[in-house]
């Protein structure tokens, strides 16, 4: 390893001189203890390095040993139920070796180098091969199969590939190029600062459904789109993207609590393995990867938990999975960004977060997208990322959220005051957007039906009315309005209570699917319809709210998704009080 020496020592960020060939964003290891940085800053001969593990007891004139490899993540079989920190040490792993704290320059594998995987070939001998090409297979879970991929860089003429059970290390095929013969294992490499190759990046065209009510109706997001979740404390954004990561219909899921409080990563280390997959049936945790930064380790390691998920991600993605990532938060992210590039006297930007703020968030975000996977047979991914952000006291103008805005496509703004009415998920239907609504409407006629996507319309326009109706309202009381902005009102009220609002603990209501979620909101919606038509024969509003019907409609939400017939029954109820009511007569209730 080639040396060079500490001269400063600033918290997490140390400056070394002496590197021989030092280049952005090498690895390198600091002190005898070996801990583990990565250079950020080259200036003539000294080179700053970020830090990934606590600095206490570092001192000018130690050794730092250069490895002249950028910060890389193992990529292969083994990922799959694995639990990470920010630089990708499995902590399982750690834990057996050092026990509860993570000890200073542990070196642990991050992929299990002693188990064995059963490899089904895919491929012949003889076959001409190029990066991307799926050699075989490994059945890493019940849910993912693992497709082993030729690495990027390498083509030529396969010569030979074996069959049976190998470690990662192991050879398991051997490729003649124009440089001489490869042997090709299935552990990969690949720097996570570098976005992983594709052959076309494709426009999104399908939904990712989550089975949350609001999202999926309102605000839906696509299989390769994004989306951030801004809201202050106590909002519930780490039960959303616990919800996300539960019910999307990805394929994998990537989890990366970044600065995360440990009891909320606890959460997710509990809860997971104990799920049944609605699409699977097997524990959640078969088909997820987590990568716990929590807010009691290392700052620096929080920016590289960031993008060691990502490239985790767009490994999946180049297998033709649809994967969705979470970040929780990339505010906690952002700090860090902060924090290193104070320490480096950097010239700050808005509220001391570095200038280049904008430029890094949209590197993570632009690695999402659906794309043409490089290599054969062809295949399509898709990486949809979703971040959660933490703005102090819930200041949606400050500079993260206005930066993460400015790139994603959907918003989905939390309302602390729909918190505290205990109104979850409490997102704001009036401040939240979805830019992929009008790209989706063919996917929904498709799937769902036409009027799905007019019954939407008309629940947002009521919504809309009902917070031009309130301040009448406050000012002079509900009665002052005139049966139509009652019925308005009331209408609204069963949106918000009876459709929109979904406990996330109740085994039932928890998940909704794009088909009950339709049934829901007819149903819902034909009260409106009912209402109106009883008003025009006569019928009081007094009567209109007194329908035996309604108990049943604000029930329907906890009917099982395999009942659902028990919800068009309700509707057939609901709609026969219409049918009751005599030309030019009074209705009859």
């Amino acid at each position: 390893m080639k040396v060079g020496k500490i001269i400063k020592v600033s918290g997490p960020l140390v400056v070394a001189e002496g590197i021989p060939e030092a280049k952005m964003f090498d690895v390198v290891r600091v002190s005898e203890h070996k801990l583990i940085g990565e250079i950020i800053e080259i200036r003539d001969d000294l080179a700053s390095i970020q830090v990934y593990e606590e600095t206490t007891g570092l001192g000018p004139g130690e050794p730092v040993y250069s490895t002249g490899l950028p910060l890389s993540v193992e990529l292969g079989p083994g990922l799959i139920e694995a639990i990470y920190d920010g630089i990708q040490r499995p902590l399982n792993a750690i834990a057996a070796k050092a026990g509860d704290r993570i000890t200073r320059g542990i070196e642990v594998n991050a992929l299990p180098r002693d188990k064995k995987w059963d490899f089904t070939p895919k491929l012949t001998e003889g076959t001409m091969v190029s990066p991307g090409d799926i050699l075989g297979v490994v059945q890493e879970t019940v849910p993912v199969e693992h497709r082993i991929m030729v690495p990027p860089g390498i083509s030529g003429r396969l010569i030979e590939i074996k069959s049976g059970s190998f470690t990662v290390e192991e050879t398991i095929a051997r490729v003649e190029t124009s440089e001489g013969i490869k042997d090709l294992t299935m552990l990969q490499r690949w720097p996570v600062r570098r976005g992983r190759p594709y052959q076309e990046k494709l426009g999104p065209q399908e939904q990712l459904k989550t089975g949350q009510r609001i999202i999926d109706t309102f605000f839906p997001v696509a299989k390769g789109g994004t989306a951030a979740i801004p809201g202050p404390f106590g909002s519930g954004k780490t039960v959303v993207q616990h919800q996300l990561a539960k019910w999307a219909d990805a394929e994998i899921i990537v989890y990366v609590g970044c600065g995360e409080r440990g009891n909320e990563m606890t959460d997710v280390l509990m809860e997971f393995p104990e799920l049944k997959d609605p699409i699977t049936g097997e524990p959640l945790m078969k088909r997820t990867v987590l990568i716990a930064n929590t807010s009691d380790m290392p700052v620096a390691a929080r920016e590289a938990s960031i993008y060691t998920g990502i490239t985790i991600a767009e490994y999946f993605r180049d297998m033709g999975y649809n994967v969705a990532i979470m970040a929780d938060s990339t505010s906690r992210w952002a700090e860090a960004l902060r924090e290193i590039s104070g320490r480096m006297e950097e010239m700050p930007g808005e509220e001391g977060y570095p200038a280049y703020l904008g430029s890094r968030l949209a590197d993570f975000y632009e690695r999402a997208g659906r794309v043409t996977c490089v290599g054969s047979p062809h295949r399509e991914g898709t990486i949809t990322a979703i971040g959660a952000v933490s703005p102090p006291g819930g200041d949606m103008s400050e500079p993260v959220t206005q930066n993460t805005l400015r790139i994603v496509k959907v918003f989905w703004g939390l309302d602390s005051s729909l918190a505290y009415r205990r109104h979850f998920p409490a997102i704001n239907w009036l401040l939240s957007y979805s830019l992929y609504n009008e790209r989706l409407e063919d996917y929904f006629r498709a799937q769902v039906s036409e009027e799905f996507i007019e019954l939407r319309r008309n629940a947002m326009r009521i919504l809309q009315e009902e917070a031009e109706l309130e301040e009448i309202v406050r000012l002079v009381g509900v009665d002052a309005l005139s049966a139509k902005d009652q019925l308005t009102m009331e209408t609204a009220r069963s949106i918000r209570e009876d459709y929109l609002h979904q406990n996330a603990f109740h085994e039932v209501d928890t998940y909704t699917s794009v088909q009950k979620q339709y049934a829901l909101l007819r149903l819902v919606m034909g009260f409106n319809q009912v209402g109106l038509a009883m008003l025009e024969s006569g019928a009081s509003v007094r009567e209109i709210f007194a329908l035996p019907v309604r108990e049943a409609i604000a029930r329907a939400k906890y009917i099982p998704e395999d009942e659902l017939d028990k919800v068009n029954k309700i509707y057939e109820e609901l709609m026969s009080y219409a049918k009751r009511i005599p030309a030019g007569g009074e209705a009859n209730v």
